[in-house]
């Protein structure tokens, strides 16, 4: 079986994973429930998009840092850390530790720190370079990239709210 082959089926498991999480998180919540005739919550669904949403927001930060000329003003390693390994989960890259305390735009240190934080709460895993023993890599966790899913899902919810608002106020406005 070829790279290109593994990468492809891959990618189809991720998928059906994200589906088989988005079933499960719904028998749970009807299990909670048997006799709601509420209609279903919706369950935050992965796209392809997600990937260029957080690399907007990743930019949006640096350039808000850049425009009033000091980037611990705005600080949240944590989130920069978050965006850089969702990003990197997207695009299907292994992120280093060291890279991940550079995207993260604090001294090596702080990073390092936060990335123990992010780990303690289950957000990411570490793990050693099979083929470098000096190198490890960070990760997002399932739960860890499940909750980043929620979050952009629910930021294009809340987009798609603003854009019915802007609709309907034009049409007050004619």
């Amino acid at each position: 079986m070829g790279r290109e082959q593994m990468r492809s089926r891959a990618r189809r498991l991720i998928s059906v994973a994200n589906e088989l999480l988005a079933m499960a998180h719904e028998l749970e919540l009807k299990e909670g429930d048997p006799q709601s005739d509420r209609e279903p919550i919706a369950i935050p669904k992965d796209s392809h998009v997600w990937a260029e949403v957080a690399r907007s927001a990743y930019r949006d930060r640096r350039r808000r840092s850049d425009i009033f000329a000091d980037a611990t003003l705005f600080g949240e390693p944590a989130w920069d850390i978050m965006l850089d390994l969702f990003i990197a989960a997207k695009e299907r890259k292994r992120l280093p530790v060291t890279s991940a305390c550079i995207g993260a735009a604090v001294p090596a240190t702080t990073a390092l720190r936060w990335l123990t934080v992010l780990e303690d709460k289950g957000l990411i895993v570490r793990e050693a370079d099979s083929t470098d023993a000096r190198r490890v890599f960070v990760r997002l966790s399932s739960d860890g990239y499940e909750k980043m899913v929620a979050y952009f899902s629910n930021v294009a919810g809340d987009m798609q709210s603003d854009e019915d608002i802007v609709q309907r106020s034009l049409k007050i406005a004619q």
